[in-house]
């Protein structure tokens, strides 16, 4: 839907930076690995079955690769290729990196996609002394970086993204898909002008007063620099730019004079609606990346100190203001590091991890006060800082009172609270990892009835909710271990286990179980199992079973102890 005549005006006056960094992964492993910048260095992905170039350098371009290549084709153009395996992960660390950059341009930076930026320079191009200044600043500290950078300006992101990958020349281009004009030879571009377009091929050549398309539009002229530039630009997909070319639609301006309502029924809406955003007939917003939270208080002594007490005295004075921050953005800790700062110049660290979120100060300190011991002042200690690396949101609790208290004091205690505190005390001797909780699970198998999790990260089971087994089952649960007796199925008289021979007074049974035919586990590879509860004549209570026998031999085998 067009916009309103207030968001349209709102529009016009905004003016949008697109960053372009088509070498972004490769330039990464050049700052990494300088010596490569002379080499034909590549990063490859794996697409499916296919091993493809994600990425390449200048050299490498020059040899005739390009992204989106197979691997083997451009080992057979350049068989010295350098290659390194693409990260998307550090290569977003690196985007983001960038993104804190370019904050000196604008506060209002987004990352687009995984190797852009949109910024939103409105009000601040003056800073730099004019838009042209901004972007030749751009480049400069791009180079200094290391950095192929294509860039566009207009009063859309749509727009200023379209003249940072399609307007103007000798830039970088993502693979050879006819879309791209600069790619073609002068020959090929002066004779597109003359012939006829019917299907297929590249797109006619730009043809403004320049030569080129400025990346650069002036305020109100996006229309204008937006019309030579191919259909990719309003960033569709190829299959629906190559169904426009096959009617003769190559261009931005062959769109502009054609019926709406005719283009939406026939490509859809996503044509109709990326063409009105690039000409800012609908809205389209720039969402910045918030700073990230950071939770970190540091006090500096005039003196070194070095005595246990005046170390609890520091953390009481930096514990407060730090749960203040905590309360402020509703987040309580998980995880509180202490450093501790000698006038040596070393730093010892003493962290602590907590079962459930915190935001108050006396829940911290008996904690820190734990693990002091470990801590050497040495000549002393001028400075101390405390940073909580993990939190979570912590709601806020209503306060009770009257009836509620009175309801509250008469149900039955619960010890949520004090096993929280009793885990992380434990936590902070042995580590929260060794402290583990049993929770019930959905399984027929014995052994897989239930499921141990780290107890800091999970809740207890509510009281009354355990399921009961509808067969007894034994207190003591252990791997199979193997029992000397008849290999048959009848339940022997008398049998061997763990070096005792013992005679068989009464039992209760049999209960089959069979494995679960979806898994193959190595433990149940013994096909069937039949299940007795024996109790021997010595007055002990096993739980015995016969497998049947499958990929493994069959024979009794004892699995648990009743007690």
């Amino acid at each position: 839907m067009p916009a309103s005549p207030a968001q349209f005006a709102f529009t016009k006056n905004r003016r949008i930076l697109s960053l372009w960094f088509p070498r972004l992964g490769a330039e990464r492993v050049l700052r990494a690995e300088p010596s490569l910048a002379e080499a034909a260095l590549v990063t490859v992905s794996q697409i499916g079955n296919t091993r493809e170039l994600a990425t390449t350098t200048a050299p490498a371009e020059a040899r005739g690769l390009s992204r989106g290549q197979p691997l083997s084709e451009a080992v057979v153009l350049c068989p010295d290729i350098i290659t390194r395996p693409a990260e998307p992960g550090q290569e977003a660390a690196f985007l983001a990196a960038l993104r804190r950059w370019a904050g000196r341009f604008s506060p209002w930076v987004a990352e687009e996609g995984p190797e852009s930026l949109l910024i939103d320079l409105t009000g601040c191009a003056h800073l730099f002394g004019g838009e042209q200044a901004l972007f030749d600043q751009v480049h400069v500290d791009c180079a200094d970086l290391g950095l192929t950078v294509r860039a566009g300006i207009a009063d859309t992101p749509g727009a200023a993204w379209a003249l940072a990958r399609y307007a103007g020349g000798g830039g970088v281009v993502a693979g050879r898909n006819g879309d791209a004009i600069d790619q073609e030879a002068p020959a090929t571009r002066s004779r597109a002008g003359k012939r006829h377009w019917v299907k297929g091929g590249a797109a006619p050549p730009v043809s403004v007063a320049g030569g080129v398309v400025d990346r650069i539009a002036a305020t109100g002229n996006t229309r204008r620099a937006l019309a030579p530039l191919p259909i990719a630009a309003l960033r569709v997909d190829a299959d629906l730019c190559a169904s426009l070319a096959r009617l003769g639609l190559r261009r931005i301006e062959d769109l502009l004079g054609l019926p709406r309502a005719g283009l939406t029924r026939r490509f859809g809406q996503i044509l109709v609606r990326r063409l009105d955003q690039a000409l800012g007939l609908q809205t389209e917003s720039i969402s910045p990346v918030g700073a990230p939270l950071h939770f970190a208080v540091r006090i500096s002594f005039p003196d070194p100190i070095g005595l246990e007490a005046d170390i609890m005295a520091g953390l009481d004075r930096v514990l407060s203001p730090l749960c203040e921050k905590l309360r402020a953005k509703g987040r309580g800790a998980r995880r509180v590091r202490l450093e501790v700062s000698r006038v040596d110049g070393d730093i010892q660290t003493v962290e602590i991890g907590l079962a459930r979120a915190a935001d108050q100060p006396d829940t911290l300190r008996p904690l820190f006060e734990m693990k002091l011991k470990d801590v050497d002042a040495g000549y002393g200690i001028d400075r101390l800082r405390v940073l909580a690396h993990v939190t979570e949101p912590l709601h806020a609790v209503e306060h009770k009172g009257g009836w509620a208290v009175a309801q509250e004091a008469a149900a039955p205690p619960t010890d949520s609270r004090l096993m929280a505190d009793l885990i992380a005390r434990l936590g902070a001797r042995v580590g929260l990892d060794a402290i583990q909780r049993t929770r019930p699970a959905d399984s027929h198998i014995p052994e897989k009835t239930d499921v141990s999790l780290s107890a800091a990260w999970s809740e207890p089971e509510p009281p009354g909710t355990w399921p009961k087994p509808d067969r007894p089952r034994p207190l003591t649960l252990f791997r199979p271990e193997p029992v000397t007796a008849p290999d048959t199925p009848a339940l022997p008289f008398e049998f061997r286990w763990r070096g005792r021979v013992f005679q068989t007074l009464s039992a209760l049974g049999p209960e089959r179980i069979a494995p679960e035919w979806w898994l193959d586990d190595p433990n149940w590879r013994s096909g069937v199992r039949d299940y007795w509860r024996v109790v021997t004549q010595d007055g002990v209570m096993l739980w015995l079973y016969y497998a049947h026998g499958g990929l493994s031999s069959s024979g009794w085998f004892a699995q648990g102890d009743f007690g």
